[in-house]
């Protein structure tokens, strides 16, 4: 751990207002992850004995339905902490991360959660402030797989992904990690056969260019009509 300076967590909420003292005794309980895209951190059902602060990357966060099939919930962006069973009480993990693209994280003992929330405030405040925002997505997920038809789930599941991860070319916004159609059926609770339908027909009509996991916003006004949002909806969190 002698490469990791006090710099990589100034800046994050959770260790707002440590000085690097602190910051330096943070790391030193820390461990250092490098996991490859697609490579699982944990999975549901797992005893949660970790905690973790993604540094760079993103995590896709996925469920098991009643079907035993894997549900994509969310994307996590870097900079947030995840795998926070403990801050909800759970012994064990609610649901299993893996990679988006190439992922760096800290983690730490469950063990030295409450010592970490008692000591640094920040740590606290942003894992209940994360808990709210993740509720309210999977909230508004859910009332779009019951209210919404399915072009309009699909074009909503890319606006929240560019959101998330969003960065500007020269002729559009990328979604700054891979992503699959299979990854937005699961999350759109529709078919691979749809999706690609979709895609295909979106991509020949230039809202998007799509191909080896990437996908490009290309129209960015047309995709906002499609998925009912707002440019303000769209803009206002941009790359977090």
């Amino acid at each position: 751990m002698t490469s990791l300076t006090p710099d990589l967590l100034k800046g994050l909420s959770p260790f707002a207002g440590l000085d690097d003292a602190e910051l330096r005794e943070v790391i030193g309980l820390a461990t250092l992850h490098r996991h490859p895209n697609g490579a699982e951190i944990f999975s549901e059902g797992m005893q949660a004995d970790r905690f973790f602060m993604l540094l760079d990357g993103y995590v896709r966060v996925s469920r098991t339905n009643s079907e035993g099939e894997q549900v994509i919930v969310l994307h996590i962006p870097s900079g947030n902490l995840f795998g926070i069973a403990i801050a909800l009480g759970h012994e064990n993990y609610p649901a299993s991360a893996s990679a988006a693209g190439e992922v760096v994280a800290l983690s730490w003992p469950t063990g030295l959660w409450a010592r970490f929330a008692q000591d640094y405030p920040g740590m606290s405040q942003s894992a209940y402030a994360t808990i709210g925002k993740r509720v309210e997505e999977m909230n508004t997920r859910i009332m779009e797989l019951a209210t919404e038809h399915v072009e309009q789930r699909v074009a909503r599941a890319i606006m929240r992904m560019a959101r998330q991860s969003g960065r500007r070319d020269g002729s559009g916004i990328i979604i700054d990690f891979p992503v699959t159609r299979q990854n937005i059926a699961d999350m759109t609770g529709t078919t691979l056969f749809t999706v690609s339908r979709l895609l295909s027909a979106w991509d020949k009509d230039g809202l998007i260019e799509s191909g080896r996991g990437k996908i490009t916003l290309r129209r960015l006004s047309k995709l906002l009509g499609l998925s009912g949002l707002t440019e303000e909806e769209m803009v206002a969190n941009m790359g977090g």
